[in-house]
């Protein structure tokens, strides 16, 4: 299924309990301004600006990114390519979280130090006033949750935040809820956004933490929903990977990915997509659209070819016995899910 960006009209779906609505697929941008081992970057200006420009072309409105991207090139390529836009038709989500200074401790974290640093440094590369989600990108366990909500409250009372979230790499539902409570128990912006990880082949989140997410409306919207590359169909389990593949070179991706159960599920993945005339990484990514919870994946992409093939996954259309038989294919965490 090949189209042009232009070719596509991604729709919107609600983000649930803020009231505002989101492209039903996110743009993510880790990989702007990203170096990689060799000292090359992965995703320079030029071409970041042609993916914002695809994405914006097919109807995309939420661009998700953090500080921490390219050294914070990618917040200030998104601010550049804003201007001459109507910044109110676009969704801008980013992130705090991680070390920005060498041995400056409080440089890492949620505690009020970093975070009112961090916000202000942010919008400036932005070039807005405000970001309409901001996320803690994981869990400070050493800020206490109290401080915390009440640091991120005063940044919605400022202007400068329209929502919170909480992105995660582990299921941690009682850390949130947690948090909210005592958010709302002051009268404070609780969290009302969680990201994820969550794809075919990485499913912990299945059981507590997306069901406490539908319960509380929650907006879910996962990261990583190809594993890394896995199920786009690269990687075969009958050849031997490249020497000088960086994937051949982690023990972690392999041991997390390349297994027997993971190869299983994606002979099935492969089933659909012929059926569906689509490609893996398409019906993967229509999976994460079907599962009941979800609200938007956040896609990426190095080129425009392969932006523009993940955001046509959108037109993909399942029937519910082949979702059934993704979902079975590799069994969740929990029984019964």
């Amino acid at each position: 299924m090949t189209r042009s960006p232009e070719e596509l009209d991604l729709d919107f779906v609600s983000l649930d309990g803020t009231g505002i609505h989101t492209s039903e697929l996110q743009l993510g941008t880790w990989r702007f301004g990203k170096e990689n081992d060799a000292g090359e970057t992965e995703i320079d200006e030029t071409r970041a600006k042609e993916l914002l420009d695809a994405y914006d072309a097919a109807g995309g409105r939420y661009i998700d990114t953090a500080d921490v991207y390219g050294g914070g090139a990618s917040e200030e390529w998104i601010g550049e390519w804003l201007q001459g836009r109507d910044r109110e038709r676009y969704t801008i989500a980013s992130k705090i979280y991680w070390q920005i200074r060498d041995g400056d401790p409080n440089s890492r974290g949620t505690n009020r130090k970093n975070v009112r640093d961090r916000i202000d440094a942010l919008l400036e590369r932005l070039d807005t006033d405000y970001v309409d989600v901001l996320y803690i990108h994981r869990w400070d366990d050493a800020t206490d949750a109290r401080e915390l909500m009440k640091t991120l409250n005063a940044l919605v009372e400022a202007g400068k935040v329209h929502y919170l979230g909480a992105s995660t790499l582990r299921p941690n539902a009682w850390k949130v809820a947690r948090a909210n409570e005592i958010a709302r128990a002051e009268g404070w912006e609780p969290f009302s956004v969680l990201q994820p990880r969550y794809n075919l082949v990485d499913r912990e989140i299945e059981g507590d933490y997306l069901e406490f997410a539908r319960q509380q409306d929650l907006a879910v919207c996962p990261w990583s929903p190809l594993g890394q590359g896995f199920l786009t169909g690269k990687y075969d389990r009958e050849e031997d990977l490249p020497e000088e593949s960086k994937v051949a070179a982690s023990d972690r991706f392999q041991e997390s990915y390349l297994t027997a159960e993971n190869f299983d599920l994606h002979d099935e993945l492969d089933a659909v997509a012929d059926e569906v005339d689509a490609s893996p990484a398409q019906v993967a990514l229509a999976w994460l659209q079907h599962r009941d919870g979800v609200t938007a994946p956040i896609v990426g992409a190095r080129t425009v070819d392969q932006l523009t093939e993940n955001l046509a996954s959108a037109a993909v259309d399942l029937s519910d016995e082949q979702v059934e038989r993704l979902t079975a294919a590799k069994g969740g965490p929990y029984a019964g899910l």
